[in-house]
């Protein structure tokens, strides 16, 4: 290893390297965007069409089925969901990941404009929208202006206000404000009045639109200048709607005041806000993606700060989630566990000696900020979970430090010179450090070619860990042997300090002893070893598996859903019932209601759900700091509270890891037949209820809209001359209103004008025995006199997936239990029911995750044992070392399986990867076993002995890489996050077993299959 002398003889060129990277270091720190949760995009996209009055099936035929046609025509589309309602389709359309989301969007688009422009789409189609689907979008803030006395105009204004000054802060996207009707401009029409003028509803409303316009009138030469024409402008007042001239006889002038009444007025609810109980409009705002979070906070801060100054008395200013708080706790958090974890790397290192300790402590900065510079400039971010990644790579990158510092330290006390030393001792393993850390990096590889979304979540976990490791092999034969060579104390005893002296002894009495034994049994102790994995194995399906698991952000959904059809005021009633259940509940600290709609967007795998008056969602935030245990001990107690309310469902779900996910537990149901498809999903949510560990199982066509349909006398209609179109539009002016353009006020504030007729509140079923069709004449013709009404079943609401018909039934997974547990009981439940022909079911949930998310990692574990394999063999020459090297990884896995069982953790996401991570760490300490075995025979030393004195020679280099690895992991194993406490407590127990076992085990099948060597005529061992 040639880097090593040259590090060593000029040192000034070293030193030189080492400022620079450090300051390197430091302002990558500075300067490198913070964030909650990593962030990823996804080539989805929703199309929604929107065609009012017509029926589900109608919908199905016209719109959706062409359109999935087109869509399937596109390359690389994975899936298409369709959900056809009446008046409305959504077509979610999902490509393969790989694929440019901004490419595939303007594929889509393109492939709709096509659709209307050929008229293969009805051409009176309301309105057809494609939208992109960005993670991104993520609020990271939601304020509240809270109010009882004031009105929504003003709350309207003052959030607007708000929103209009966070508009101007640089790094925030998506302001947005929420939960208030809009104000309108409502023309109450008095139809006897109409009646009396002889005035038709067509031409009053005629007479509005025709005076509300704008039309340049062009521009005129006079002399040298050229002038514009200025005609009658469109409305900027009441009173010019008020004075609009709707009749004339000649003589007199009939207004529109006198036959209707024109004030301001709010449209009908569909959204309601609360913080706390209190009437609250919302105002929200994402980050850019590329910025600092914190350093975001400070410019929106000092906007709120001057918002907050000039609100009226009557109106509160409430911020009600801030994710740069979240995101500082964290990472106070991990500061906090990273201080922990370098002191006790830190008391580990104290066998080597304080000088030895101060230089393998100098490296540990330096590979972290090398790390940092080049997560920096792969373009990530600090996130929970680099930084988790940087906290594994802790205990890891003083791992090649140790080796060459307690090398070179073993050197020094034969005599060599500190020069000579640092020298000789990093060449005699320089090779073996290399082998090592490539093996470990390899180990590390398949997570960062994780395919999908999942990869994209945990990319950066994995590509901190290797970044880092390739900074600690740079220093360790480089910056390593230069400090070596300047700190390390000459003439010190050949059994080192008092520590070592005393760690010698210690294995010299217990390993030495049990050492010998078992290469003297060897087949007993292999037999030993194989019982002992073959029984950890059968521990598997108690620890269970899932995928990813539940959030440990002291925050959750309460949603309650109402029967189709219930309005906003049931609703609301129920939202007031999960409040009161709160307010007893003394870790929460505040609570976020939406009547009507789901809470806007705060966490980056759930999007807000429409606006539906049967629906309503309340976010819930606990105290800061709470743990795991804590935040389900309340989630527990409420589901106890609400479970069973009469007349709605109400569901409390905890925040879920990873990608999107409908449910843990999803069946999809497919048949043709809608009402046979209804009746089979029955019998499937009776299976899911009956099933034990399920909770909040969810059918869709448990209930069907019910609507009233008027159903007009066309013959009684004809004779009296009056249009079907009028008796419609009659209707609508006495229900909903009919919308008749915009005014803009001089202020700017843009209004709909609605022409209604005179009501106060939400309008009930008798408003139509009180509703009079205007006939030609002018004369009024009671409504029920053309027409009568009944209350009739809606079609039932159609979903598609890839153009089959299907339904989804979904459930949740009660507290103690498996999801995948519970999954595999239902669907061999399922694979007992019998189907109809032509109807089928299929596993969605997690199990549908699960293969996205290791789906393709199967060909890049493969090539990644085999480049394992190739680097062991081209570094051992010999297939024997390789395969000896290899089998500490069934040892490992012991210890793992064990921790998991104790802790409660299942074999999850992360814990996957903490068995790979795992992998890599075992064989690295392996290849330092053989190597050094290797070396001491090809000196000439007998088998036996070989293998005796190089296990205790190494046994205290790979016990410190081992406690160091093991140190850097508690804090993040005693944080009980269900992220990623698996993964610190599977490499834990797998290192400690390794330890344990792979000692005696690797010495063992080297004296069973002792690999070839070129013995050496003259040889002196070292």
């Amino acid at each position: 290893m040639k880097i090593s002398e040259f590090s060593v003889r000029n040192y000034q060129f070293t030193i030189i390297i080492f400022v620079m990277l450090m300051a390197l270091g430091i302002s990558s720190l500075l300067t490198m965007p913070r964030g909650e949760d990593p962030t990823f995009k996804s080539p989805t996209f929703p199309i929604i069409v929107l065609y009012p009055g017509t029926a589900p099936n109608d919908m199905e035929e016209l719109v959706v089925d062409p359109i999935e046609e087109a869509i399937t025509e596109l390359d690389n589309v994975k899936t298409i969901e369709s959900t056809i309602d009446d008046g409305l389709a959504v077509i979610r359309v999902e490509f393969v990941y790989s694929e440019d989301p901004d490419e595939k969007y303007d594929e889509v688009l393109r492939e709709m404009n096509n659709l209307r422009g050929t008229g293969t789409l009805p051409a009176d189609l309301l309105s057809l929208e494609v939208l992109e689907f960005t993670p991104d979008d993520v609020n990271i803030l939601q304020a509240a202006l809270v109010s009882e006395t004031a009105s929504y105009w003003q709350l309207q204004q003052q959030a607007e206000d708000l929103q209009d000054q966070l508009e101007k802060v640089r790094s925030l996207n998506n302001v947005e404000t929420w939960a208030y009707p809009d104000r309108q401009i409502r023309i109450a029409l008095d139809l006897e009045k109409m009646a009396q003028q002889r005035l038709p509803l067509n031409q009053v409303l005629g007479a509005v639109q025709a005076s509300n316009v704008n039309i340049p009138g062009g521009s005129v030469d006079m002399g040298t200048k050229k002038y514009n024409i200025k005609t009658t402008q469109a409305y900027e007042s009441l009173d010019e709607i008020r004075r609009t001239v709707v009749a004339s006889s000649g003589q007199q002038v009939l207004y529109l005041k006198d036959i209707a009444t024109v004030d301001f007025d709010y449209e009908d609810e569909t959204y309601r806000g609360r913080l706390n109980g209190q009437r609250a409009v919302f105002v929200t705002a994402s980050q850019k993606p590329g910025y600092n979070i914190f350093d975001t906070r400070d410019q929106y801060e000092t906007v709120l700060g001057s918002f907050k100054a000039q609100l009226p008395p009557n109106i509160q200013f409430e911020k009600s989630f801030d994710q740069a708080d979240s995101v500082g706790r964290r990472l106070s958090g991990f500061s906090r566990d990273f201080m922990i974890a370098i002191g006790l790397v830190l008391l580990t290192l104290l066998p080597l000696g304080l000088r030895a300790s101060f230089v393998v402590m100098i490296a540990i900065p330096l590979c972290l900020a090398i790390g940092l510079s080049l997560l920096d400039f792969m373009g990530y971010s600090i996130n929970q979970l680099s930084i988790v990644g940087l906290v594994v790579a802790l205990g890891l990158l003083v791992d090649d430090s140790i080796v060459v510092v307690e090398n070179i330290a073993r050197f020094l006390r034969e005599g060599y010179s500190r020069s000579q030393a640092a020298i000789k001792g990093t060449q005699q393993i320089g090779l073996a450090v290399v082998g090592c850390t490539a093996v470990l990096i390899l180990a590390f590889l398949p997570l960062a070619f994780l395919p999908e979304g999942a990869g994209d979540f945990i990319r950066s976990l994995p590509v901190a860990v290797i970044a880092t490791v390739v900074a600690s092999l740079f220093v360790a034969l480089t910056i390593v042997p230069f400090l070596a060579s300047r700190f390390l104390k000459e003439g010190e005893g050949p059994e080192g300090n008092r520590v070592l002296r005393g760690l010698h002894r210690v294995i010299d009495r217990t390993y030495g002893p049990i050492l010998h034994r078992a290469l003297a049994r060897p087949f007993m102790t292999l037999s030993i070893a194989l019982a002992l994995f073959v029984g950890s194995l059968a521990l598997i399906p108690l620890v269970g598996t899932s995928v990813f698991p539940t959030s440990d952000k002291p925050m959750f959904l309460i949603t309650a859903e109402l029967p189709l059809g219930s309005n906003l005021d049931a609703t609301d009633s129920v939202a007031r019932f999960i409040e009161r259940g709160l307010q007893d509940e003394p870790l929460i600290r505040n609570y976020a209601t939406n009547v009507g709609k789901g809470n806007p967007r705060i966490y980056y795998n759930v999007v807000q759900r429409n606006e539906a008056t049967n629906y309503s969602e309340v976010f819930v935030q606990l105290d800061a700091g709470l743990h795991v245990p804590e935040i389900k001990a309340v989630v527990d107690r409420l589901r106890e509270r609400y479970t069973n309310y009469p007349g709605a469902k109400i569901e409390v779900k905890q925040f879920e890891q990873g990608p999107p996910v409908e449910a843990p537990v999803a069946i999809r149901v497919f048949g043709d037949n809608l009402d046979s498809l209804r009746a089979l999903s029955f019998r499937v949510e009776r299976l899911l209820k009956e099933t034990p560990g399920t909770i909040y199982t969810n059918n869709p066509l448990t209930t069907l809209s019910t609507d009233v349909q008027v159903r007009v006398n066309k013959e009684k209609a004809g004779l009296l001359g009056i249009p079907v179109a009028d008796i419609n539009r009659t209707v609508r002016l006495g229900i909903a209103g009919i919308p008749v353009g915009t005014v803009q006020e001089t202020e700017g504030d843009e209004f709909t004008m609605v022409a209604t007729l005179p009501r106060t509140g939400r309008p009930r079923l008798d408003a139509l025995e009180h509703l009079y069709v205007s006939a030609p004449t002018g004369a009024l013709v009671p409504l029920k006199q053309l027409a009568t009404w009944e209350l009739t079943t809606s079609p039932t609401m159609i979903k598609h997936y890839d153009q089959e018909r299907f339904v989804t039934l979904t459930s949740h997974v009660q507290s103690g239990y498996l999801t995948s547990d519970v999954t595999a009981d239902v669907i061999s439940k399922l694979d007992q029911m019998p189907f109809p022909e032509g109807y089928r079911y299929q596993a969605a949930g997690e199990v549908e995750t699960s293969q996205d998310s290791f789906g393709g990692l199967g060909p890049i574990v493969i090539i990644t044992i085999f480049s394992i394999i190739a680097i062991l063999v081209l570094e051992f020459k010999t297939f024997k070392s390789t395969l000896i090297v290899l089998s500490v990884i069934p040892l490992g896995v012991i210890g793992a399986i064990l921790a998991l069982l104790f802790t409660g953790y299942t074999f999850s996401f992360t814990a996957v990867i903490g068995l790979i991570a795992l992998v890599g760490i075992e064989i690295k300490n392996s290849i330092l076993l053989v190597d050094f075995t290797n070396q001491l025979r090809v000196e000439g030393m007998e088998l036996n002995r070989a293998i005796e004195q190089a296990g205790e020679v190494r046994f205290v280099p790979i016990l410190l890489t081992t406690l160091t690895a093991i140190g850097g992991l508690i804090p993040l194993a005693l944080e009980a996050s269900p992220l990623y406490s698996p993964l610190a407590w599977v490499i834990i127990g797998g290192l400690l077993s390794s330890l344990l076992l792979t000692r005696v085990v690797t010495p063992v099948l080297y004296k069973l299959l002792p690999p070839q060597v070129a013995v050496q005529e003259a040889s002196t061992v070292s």
